[in-house]
């Protein structure tokens, strides 16, 4: 790795623990923001999530002199109104048939959705400890990435990171389980 590349690491590194820090810090009041808005709470996590993402795409236009809480809850209140306009479109197709149309669809792939659920639950059980206990924390208990993080004596970021590669091996042991006998990529 060259000097130049490793200074850029470097730099990258710690804009991203700068962010993590604040966005920390300003997750509740966040959270409150959103909460305040929305009727319902996973929905109102889900939203603070996808602000986490916008903020962390745009944190290059942050100006630190200015304080982050309200920077941020500026990008939750269009998430939520992007999540608004979306739910409004989404009761629209309901009242128009689509519910009924994804129940029949959803029938019809019952068995393959059935067979994929099987897969993943044998994947899960081939995962090492620490990867499986992470995956359950995290889907199942609906642990907070912080507690994880700690529990195994991790960074946060850290954490995302190894949660990340969790999924993709589970997807590919999945999707490879799933392939019928005698065919490989």
């Amino acid at each position: 790795m060259s000097a130049d590349s490793t200074r850029r690491f470097d730099g990258s590194n710690t804009a991203q623990q700068r962010f993590l820090t604040l966005f920390l810090r300003s997750e509740r009041e966040i959270f409150r923001y959103v909460a305040a808005l929305v009727p319902n709470l996973s929905d109102a996590d889900d939203i603070v999530q996808q602000t986490a993402l916008a903020l962390w795409e745009k944190f290059d236009a942050y100006d630190p002199a200015l304080p982050f809480t309200p920077w941020a809850c500026r990008f939750a209140l269009n998430k939520t109104r992007q999540w608004i306009e979306r739910r409004q479109r989404w009761q629209a197709l309901l009242e128009n048939g689509l519910a009924e149309e994804l129940a029949r669809r959803r029938e019809v792939l019952k068995p393959e959705l059935e067979l994929r659920l099987k897969h993943l639950e044998g994947c899960l059980s081939q995962l090492p400890g620490e990867q499986r206990s992470l995956a359950e924390g995290y889907y199942f208990r609906r642990d907070r990435v912080e507690e994880l993080a700690e529990n195994l004596g991790r960074t946060v970021a850290a954490t995302y990171k190894m949660l990340q590669r969790v999924r993709q091996a589970l997807q590919g042991c999945v999707e490879n389980a799933s392939k019928p006998e005698g065919i490989s990529p």
